[in-house]
């Protein structure tokens, strides 16, 4: 799953790719390069931000604006790649409606249905796929927040009742995907555990989706290894050692910056797990 972010202020890319020509252009070079699925989101949630419909120090995005965004994006890759799986990451209802309508088939909420209550019985209406992603409170509370106590275990617990949320509205079984939110509410302490019990979460019983790409976990590792800060853009290395480190685990999809890179650590690794299966 390539990334698309359409936003001025996206921790790793931001302003990049704000005009609609530059994303489809990135996103089709990230098809070129062995994307399989497009994620294509117009608001950051990086820490700090507010949430749309709540007071905070950041204005947050609108839906209207959020789709003026992507729109043109989703337009633009629907008719140069007809072929292309597409993704929205949006949290809310009114967003990820438009742009199912639009030509997108599956929504990836950052929340799991928390942040905008019509968005289980939207996604139930529009039949569409969902990937429901763990995290811990808001992006405003994340920096106050302590380690978790258990971080796989409350990741585990929490995604399954946001299942049972999804059942409750209508949302099928063969929708879902989980992501147990790589750095969303998680302190450093939180991440690496949570990374080496990936395979914890196989338990819930869904497909899992990992999206560890240029966390601030891993710089700050890397940083404390070359005795410098490390730029978003500087962590591929340590990307792909967690973005492996998931798939040897169970990861169905992995959610990445860097696709051609990605793609070929993949191969070897789902050929390691190939030659596992074989010997078992």
């Amino acid at each position: 799953m390539g990334i698309i972010n359409v936003t001025p202020d996206s921790f790793s890319d931001g302003g990049r790719y704000l005009a609609p020509g530059r994303a489809v252009g990135h996103a089709l070079q990230l098809m070129d390069e062995g994307a399989d699925i497009l994620d294509i989101g117009g608001e950051s949630t990086r820490p700090g931000t507010a949430i749309h419909g709540e007071e905070g120090s950041s204005a947050p995005v609108s839906g209207e604006e959020e789709l003026a965004r992507i729109l043109p994006v989703i337009r633009g890759l629907r008719e140069q790649r007809p072929d292309a799986i597409l993704s929205v990451d949006t949290y809310k209802a009114s967003v990820a409606r438009a742009a199912v309508e639009a030509g997108v088939e599956i929504v990836n909420d950052v929340s799991a249905f928390q942040w905008d209550k019509r968005m289980a019985v939207t996604c139930a209406e529009l039949g569409c796929g969902v990937v429901l992603m763990h995290t811990r409170g808001r992006p405003r509370e994340w920096k106050n927040l302590g380690p978790s106590d258990d971080i796989a275990a409350e990741v585990e617990r929490d995604l399954g009742q946001r299942v049972e949320a999804a059942f409750e509205a209508g949302v099928e079984r063969e929708q879902i995907v989980l992501d147990p939110g790589f750095g969303f509410g998680k302190t450093f302490d939180d991440n690496y555990p949570l990374l080496a019990r990936f395979e914890q979460f196989q338990r819930v019983g869904f497909p899992l989706l990992a999206g560890p790409s240029r966390k601030s976990f891993i710089g700050k590792t890397i940083s404390e290894r070359v005795g410098r800060e490390v730029a978003p853009g500087e962590r591929l290395y340590g990307s792909i050692a967690a973005m492996v480190a998931c798939i040897l685990q169970g990861a169905h999809i992995v959610r990445v910056h860097d696709v051609k890179a990605s793609v070929e650590a993949s191969a070897v690794a789902d050929a390691m797990l190939a030659a596992l299966a074989k010997s078992g």
